[in-house]
């Protein structure tokens, strides 16, 4: 029973080589521990029940911690800060063509769904790329 489990040892870790979302890493573990229990007088059924067990348990109570530790941390920067400002057009944004808008003492490329005139004061959606997203503040 011990190759069994070498071989199931072996093609999890082709699996986990293969993808990036740490898919079978607790499999693999568990397969070790039923293999070492395979050296011992324990019947196939227990191996497989703690092959099993112990993935699922190791699963639950691990992967969040794991993803959360190899995730990279964004970094936010000070740029992040003119979104939800308001900005002044500078230059005509046509739909989906970019214009120009003055945000924070800024000039800043700009695109918004909708026609923009000089003049037209406007919230900041999201930057992309170089790029604001901006869409044209309603008059209370």
């Amino acid at each position: 029973m011990w190759m069994f489990w070498i071989a199931i040892i072996i093609f999890l870790s082709f699996i986990e080589a293969a993808t990036v979302n740490l898919v079978s890493i607790w499999f693999i573990a568990s397969a070790l521990l039923s293999l070492i229990l395979s050296f011992f007088p324990v019947s196939e059924l227990w191996q497989f029940g703690a092959f099993v067990v112990v993935g699922v348990i190791l699963m639950i109570t691990t992967k969040p911690m794991l993803q959360k530790w190899i995730t990279p941390k964004k970094v936010k920067t000070n740029i992040d800060r003119v979104i939800g400002m308001q900005g002044v057009v500078t230059e005509e944004i046509k739909k989906n063509t970019i214009g120009e808008v003055r945000v924070d003492g800024k000039r800043w490329s700009a695109i918004s769904p909708q026609k923009l005139e000089v003049g037209d004061t406007v919230i900041i959606d999201e930057i992309d790329g170089v790029k604001l997203k901006v869409h044209k503040q309603k008059v209370e």
